[in-house]
């Protein structure tokens, strides 16, 4: 039973992970009329790093500081910098349907180097459910016809990277505390973000509305940070990271709730599909275990 509770662990996390992220993006496209995107992101950054400082200086974990510069830690933060640049460039110049759709290959550039970095057996079945997965990704992103520009490649470089930033996770060693890493990952990117705006941006007053969006969003982008590192702390790779697919799915009901769009017929199907893919691969965990105890 311990074993079979502990399955769920990461995918749960994985799932609430990408809704915290949804609501963290949903308060900042709030937050960006008037604002350049960069600054956004910056002011963003400000708060989810100040909001890390209260959680720390709550838990007491600030001699634990030191671990926030470990060398996997660091360079799993630099892979989310990466990742999160080339998304807010990518954004920025195409329709979010397109940049969703090509982001939906993170799951599989995930297991498959899990397999060859560590070894992580994939069976066929597993594929064929994250396949179903990407498919209903995409049916419910819905991308429109179009050639593959630059910013199409950045939409496919953030997936790649973001495959990336995950594996090198999982090389981070056990005694670092999820909390320091995702304080750590909030750092590098507000670093980032100053940057790219003071290169390419001029400075916007933002109005008391814009900063108390933002303050929601960097606490939810926190927690979003946290809840991701320890999806894949806790759970196995091909466990884990189908349900990546639930970004999509958060923003569909993000949309209807906030903005109002409501999902078509082929967009139901996809959310059916992400749904029943996800479901499938944790019974199939679950059965393998299982078998594994009795052997």
């Amino acid at each position: 039973m311990h074993g079979a509770a502990h399955s769920y662990r990461g995918p749960l996390l994985m799932v609430l992970s990408m809704g915290s992220y949804i609501v963290s993006d949903t308060f900042m496209k709030l937050a960006t009329a008037g604002l350049p995107p960069y600054e956004v992101l910056s002011l963003r950054g400000i708060f989810a790093t100040s909001w890390g400082m209260l959680l720390l200086s709550v838990l007491r974990k600030w001699r634990q500081m030191p671990v926030v510069f470990d060398r996997w830690v660091t360079a799993r933060n630099l892979i989310e910098l990466l990742c999160v640049l080339c998304y807010v460039l990518a954004l920025a110049n195409m329709p979010i349907a397109n940049v969703v759709a090509l982001t939906q290959i993170t799951p599989l550039v995930v297991l498959i180097g899990a397999s060859l970095m560590f070894g992580e057996r994939l069976s066929v079945l597993s594929m064929v459910l994250i396949g179903i997965g990407f498919a209903g990704a995409v049916l419910v992103a819905q991308p429109g016809r179009g050639t593959l520009s630059s910013f199409a490649l950045l939409a496919i470089g953030n997936a790649v990277f973001g495959a990336l930033r995950d594996l090198v996770g999982r090389r981070v060693p056990g005694h670092v505390p999820g909390i320091m890493v995702a304080f750590g990952a909030c750092i590098l990117v507000l670093a980032g973000a100053i940057a790219m705006h003071l290169i390419f941006e001029e400075t916007a007053v933002p109005g008391a509305h814009h900063l108390l969006l933002l303050a929601a969003s960097g606490l939810f982008l926190f927690g979003g940070h946290y809840l991701l590192f320890m999806a894949y702390r806790l759970g196995p790779t091909a466990n884990v990271a189908p349900f990546y697919y639930f970004f999509t799915f958060w923003a569909l009901i993000a949309g209807i709730l906030v903005f109002g769009t409501l999902p078509n017929l082929v967009a139901l199907a996809g959310i059916l599909l992400v749904i029943a893919s996800g479901l499938a691969i944790v019974v199939l965990d679950r059965r393998q275990l299982r078998k594994a105890l009795v052997e």
